[in-house]
């Protein structure tokens, strides 16, 4: 960990996300992001829905940059590509993360860390869930052991990072891609903090199959990791 050259307030923050067919929930967790930042956060959300989320996001201040559906890796990764200021923080919007939380990851970035990552797991996801559950703890065993250091959530989809870390990577995974944006980073030395974080019920349904997922998941962790392991 390093001493930050500089302190960021939320206008140097982008809060970014993918969206899809989330017209239960964005409304509410664009509300959630703009009272936490006292409005001032840059919010981006990379969208493929076929109902009212894009127009509901660009309603509550977002902006929508629309695409065909491609997956959840594509979506994040154009939203982390169109984020233009120095903090980036991922979240969901589905409303299970609590937007509330994101001064704490702010100033966990401005003591000097270059990546911060929710920690769904410790107070115990009770609202998730069991079989995801159980499937989140065996992801973070998995990549504790490839990795050599203890990793409580690798699949979280609320961060905050130093732009450089975002730009400094090249990111490939799809489904895969929230265990690979704390895993190439855990890798390369940066600083890395996970934070305890609460997750609540989600609002709609979820678009994920657990079993195709969750095996998609496990061979990005297989992968990444030996990818870092060769550099």
């Amino acid at each position: 960990m390093t001493q930050p050259d500089e302190t960021h307030s939320f206008e140097d923050v982008s809060v970014v996300m993918g969206t899809y067919n989330e017209e239960a929930a964005v409304g509410s967790v664009l509300d959630s992001i703009a009272e936490a930042t006292e409005d001032a956060a840059e919010v981006v959300c990379v969208d493929g829905s076929s109902d009212r989320t894009p127009e509901i996001a660009r309603e509550h201040g977002a902006r929508v940059i629309e695409q065909e559906p491609r997956g959840y890796g594509v979506a994040v990764r154009a939203a982390l590509g169109a984020a233009s200021r120095p903090v980036i923080i991922t979240t969901d919007c589905d409303g299970t993360y609590p937007m509330d939380a994101l001064p704490d990851f702010l100033d966990t970035i401005n003591r000097g860390y270059d990546v911060v990552s929710g920690d769904r797991l410790y107070h115990g996801a009770a609202t998730m869930p069991p079989f995801n559950r159980l499937g989140n703890h065996a992801f973070a065993a998995l990549a504790s052991v490839l990795l050599g250091e203890r990793v409580h959530d690798t699949t979280t989809g609320m961060r905050a990072y130093r732009r450089e870390v975002i730009e400094g990577i090249e990111w490939t995974e799809n489904t895969g891609l929230s265990a690979e944006l704390l895993i190439r980073p855990l890798a390369r030395g940066y600083a890395v903090r996970e934070m305890p974080i609460g997750y609540g019920e989600r609002l709609g349904e979820t678009t994920l199959d657990p079993l195709s997922g969750g095996a998609a998941i496990a061979r990005s962790i297989l992968t990444v990791c030996e990818e870092e392991r060769r550099r």
